[in-house]
């Protein structure tokens, strides 16, 4: 497929297209195969980032580093999980990613540039908030690394734990046992208080 698919035949083709097959053709260097499977997962990509992001331009920015990881880092897909899984891993890092670099360049700035009454679970880390749940994925990333990646794809990506087992390499006990703690652990950070 080559070039923009229109409109109709893109929503057809995602449907149709098996993406494990598409994806070991590609990691086995087939370029035909890598530019279709981007203009397939690009809708999928796009709604995974917009999960954690909320703020539809940092979700973009998100999903534009993913597809480029996609795109750099697929033969490193080996097969052993849905490539499905493997993209929704790629993806949730991506948007974390960006949360970081995005409260970043959020603290370089000005105190006098932000706004007064934004609120941090709906208002872009650019504007200088920030987004209770990923404000929560780093302060455990600090202290249980371990934790975090299992955590967001259970709660957020929604994966099954099986999926996540496989995806991850781990027996499924201590997938679910991680993701127990995990949520102890984030469990108190996302608390509204008055």
């Amino acid at each position: 497929m080559n070039g923009p698919a229109p409109e109709g035949f893109r929503h057809m083709y995602e449907a149709e297209v098996d993406l494990d097959e598409l994806a070991m053709r590609a990691a086995n260097g087939d370029r035909d195969a890598l530019e279709d499977l981007l203009a397939a997962i690009q809708p999928r990509v796009r709604r995974i980032c917009g999960r954690m992001l909320l703020y539809p331009e940092d979700a973009e920015e998100a999903a534009q580093d993913a597809l480029l990881l996609v795109a750099t880092k697929i033969g490193s897909f080996a097969g052993r999980s849905k490539f499905t899984t493997w993209l929704h891993a790629v993806a949730s890092n991506s948007a974390r990613t960006t949360y970081r670099t995005l409260k970043r360049r959020a603290a370089e700035r000005s105190v006098d540039e932000l706004p007064v009454n934004a609120d941090p679970r709906t208002t872009s880390v650019i504007a200088g908030s920030r987004l209770d749940l990923l404000e929560a994925l780093e302060v455990l990333g600090a202290s249980s690394p371990e934790l975090v990646e299992p955590l967001v794809l259970r709660d957020v990506q929604e994966l099954d734990y099986n999926e996540i087992a496989r995806l991850l390499d781990m027996p499924l006990g201590t997938i679910k046992s991680r993701i127990h703690h995990a949520r102890q652990a984030v469990r108190p950070l996302l608390r509204v208080h008055d």
